[in-house]
């Protein structure tokens, strides 16, 4: 082949710096974008040996990609043994940028091959130029499969010049060797370099090698074994360029014997080399193939935690779109965990990104697993996925899954599904809220743990309760703190649902919407049922003395106090909020940093009513102790003290209070046992 110069079909000067700076976001991307070409050569070359277009490649051939690392001279090389191409062929892909050889093979091929995946993962053309994000020189060496093709070699210094002479292959496929630059030193590292190839090509379908050449220490035998060879593969290393051309030869000689005759008994056993990548990962196979250690060990491997997950689902659809998958729901120990979720998006087992909304449904992004969906291309433009047809229907086709998969769980195996519901309710609520038809689809089957320790349906905790109820759902948010309220409630056989989450405040209100007036949320505090009080009528003189007594000793215009003859003694007061009331202020909690909110949330005041028990020993004491001269300063004390006692039941006291009822209660101490010693 006569030696050629020529220019880059490109209409600026400028291409490769805009390629360098603005084409990807990451600039590590590049290994993904060669050596994804390169698994694409290779998939091309099997299909036309499937379609009996390549009689020359043997049968038997190994495939493979190897990813060379040249730490000293600063230089990366990916070999692979694919389809090649012809001098005419890299004018064509490579020198009309953006020409996508991808597409123009599909075109060609696609319609011989109807029953086939057209996995062409990918496309020569833009995603090859991104070696430019880190190398001054590009090479390609490449020899096409066709018998008496001939090699050709393609240089190009970063401008809109290249050079093509005679290449020096003389295996069919196609040689990258990127000469990197100030831009891509870091890469030379070979534990970075690594790293990206494990991020990026880890499921990818071709086996991938990486070796090493060490200039430092020519005496070496050529071969360094992994840590781990079982799961991280091993790497090679080899003293010279040579050497590894050498490892590349006998790799494709017979594993018996070779050219003189020598058994393999006889030669010197190396480890064996395995690959970095696994070419065949669990979400592509039949869930049937897979068994429950499988999935664990994926999990630990892809996510680093060592926690089971408490149990996944296998996505599995070919129409009318592709889609394959694992999500793992993992056991969370804190709400903040709920924000670590992460779900890796892959293209025909080519890493694209992490957590990409506009495919996954946002509230599935606290779970964590990961979706092939070969329909995509590589380059996920995210602006363009709002408006693709397929992500859409991607996601409608992931909810349903998952929602099928809990009814299922809560038919078939409650008993097992219960014991791991609390820790994915959160998970529940937030779905729910994000998307009303996911909580169409699983309403039925949400279980909420009760003040019983028992696990029911809405259905189910409104049927048990509605004697006494009626049609209001009682609730908890802190078991500790209202366990006034929750004994109160065991006493009558009573029971209410435990919402301890910071997300169950806004998803009292969402249930409460979608009940549509079937039943409305009540905090246990927020009122006192019929079924709680006794039977005596409510005397209006003791409420109106014991009002003013507490609201001039607590300075407190607008509480409301009541005597109740409750249905034990053992508790002397309690404060009741309105529901209504409550959620204002927690609303306005919420918004107390908001400039045009701040002097409502300051001025807003609600009105509280403290319930004095008639049947507890300490409220007939206070009621006549208030009316002997000379016992003012006690029944001060005691007012102040039942109300904190009853204010300890609701919520936790301020600094101030608390600092105020520890004095009190020393006084008070003191008092008694002074009366005691007379």
């Amino acid at each position: 082949m006569e030696q050629e110069k020529g220019n880059l079909s490109i209409n600026s000067e400028n291409f490769l710096p805009i390629i360098k700076k603005w084409l990807y976001t990451d600039k590590d991307i590049f290994i993904r974008e060669i050596v994804s070409n390169g698994c694409d050569a290779v998939t091309k070359l099997k299909k036309l040996m499937l379609l009996g277009e390549a009689d020359n490649i043997p049968a038997d051939e190994k495939f493979s990609i190897r990813v060379v690392c040249d730490p000293e001279n600063k230089v990366i090389q990916v070999i692979d043994n694919g389809i090649g191409m012809t001098a005419d062929e890299i004018k064509k892909y490579i020198n009309q940028i953006a020409f996508s050889g991808a597409s123009d093979f599909l075109a060609k091929y696609g319609e011989k091959s109807e029953n086939e995946n057209n996995d062409i993962i990918g496309h020569f053309g833009l995603g090859f130029y991104s070696a430019f994000m880190v190398a001054d020189k590009v090479e390609i060496d490449s020899l096409s499969y066709m018998e008496g093709a001939e090699s050709a070699k393609w240089i190009c210094d970063g401008g809109i010049d290249y050079e093509m002479s005679a290449g020096t292959r003389t295996t069919h496929g196609t040689t990258i060797t990127m000469y990197l630059g100030e831009d891509g030193k870091e890469f030379a590292d070979e534990s970075t370099l690594y790293g990206a190839l494990k991020k990026y090509c880890e499921y990818m379908p071709v086996e991938i090698y990486f070796d090493t050449i060490d200039n430092d220490d020519k005496s070496e035998e050529g071969v360094e074994n992994g840590d781990d060879n079982s799961e991280e593969g091993t790497k090679k290393t080899v003293t010279s360029a040579e050497e590894l051309a050498e490892v590349l030869k006998n790799e494709n000689s017979e594993d018996n014997e070779n050219e003189g005759g020598e058994s393999s008994e006889d030669k010197k056993e190396e480890p064996e080399q395995l690959p970095l990548n696994e070419t065949n990962p669990l979400w592509l196979r039949k869930p049937s193939e897979c068994t429950d250690e499988q999935y664990k060990e994926l999990y630990h491997h892809m996510f680093g935690d060592m926690r089971d997950p408490l149990f996944w689902i296998h996505l599995n659809m070919d129409y009318p779109f592709r889609l394959k998958g694992i999500l793992y729901f993992p056991r969370l120990l804190s709400d903040m965990e709920a924000v670590d979720g992460t779900v890796k998006l892959y293209s025909n087992q080519v890493y694209i990104a992490d957590n990409i909304k506009e495919v996954i449904p946002e509230f599935l992004l606290i779970l964590k697993g990961v979706l092939d969906c070969p329909d995509l291309p590589l380059n996920v433009s995210r602006s363009a996925l709002q408006n693709d047809g397929y992500a859409s229907k991607m996601s409608t086709y992931i909810t349903k899954k998952v929602a099928d998969k809990i009814n299922s769980l809560f038919k078939n195996n409650r008993e097992e599904y219960e014991g791991f519901c609390d820790d994915i309710n959160l998970f529940f609520k937030y779905g729910s809220m994000k998307e009303d038809n996911f909580y169409d689809k699983i309403k039925g089957s949400l279980l909420y743990k009760t003040t019983e320790g028992k696990h029911k349906t809405l259905d189910e905790y409104i049927e048990d309760n509605k004697e006494k109820n009626g049609t209001k759902v009682y609730y908890v948010t802190d078991e500790n703190q209202q366990i006034q309220y929750i004994n109160l409630f065991k006493s009558q056989g009573m029971e209410a649902i435990v919402m301890p989450s910071a997300i169950d405040k806004p998803f009292v209100n969402y249930l409460e919407y979608r009940a549509e007036g079937k039943f409305t949320m009540e905090r246990i505090d927020s009122d006192l049922s019929d079924t709680l009080k006794g039977d005596e009528e409510e005397n209006e003189t003791l409420n109106s003395e014991f009002k003013t007594l507490f609201s001039g000793i607590l300075g407190k215009d607008k509480l409301n106090v009541k005597v109740e003859n409750l249905k034990t003694d053992s508790i002397s007061a309690m404060i009741l909020l309105s529901e209504r009331e409550r959620r204002l202020m927690d609303m306005l909690e919420t918004y107390k940093d908001d400039e045009s909110l701040q002097s409502l949330y300051s001025n807003t005041t609600v009105e509280e009513t403290l319930v004095l028990n008639g049947s507890n020993k300490l409220i007939k004491s206070l009621e006549e102790l208030k009316n002997i001269p000379g016992k003012e300063e006690e029944t001060k004390l005691i007012c102040e003290q039942v109300y904190d006692l009853a204010l300890m039941s609701q919520k936790q006291l301020t600094s101030e209070q608390m600092t105020s009822f520890i004095e009190r209660s020393n006084i008070l101490l003191e008092k008694l046992a002074q009366s005691e010693s007379k």
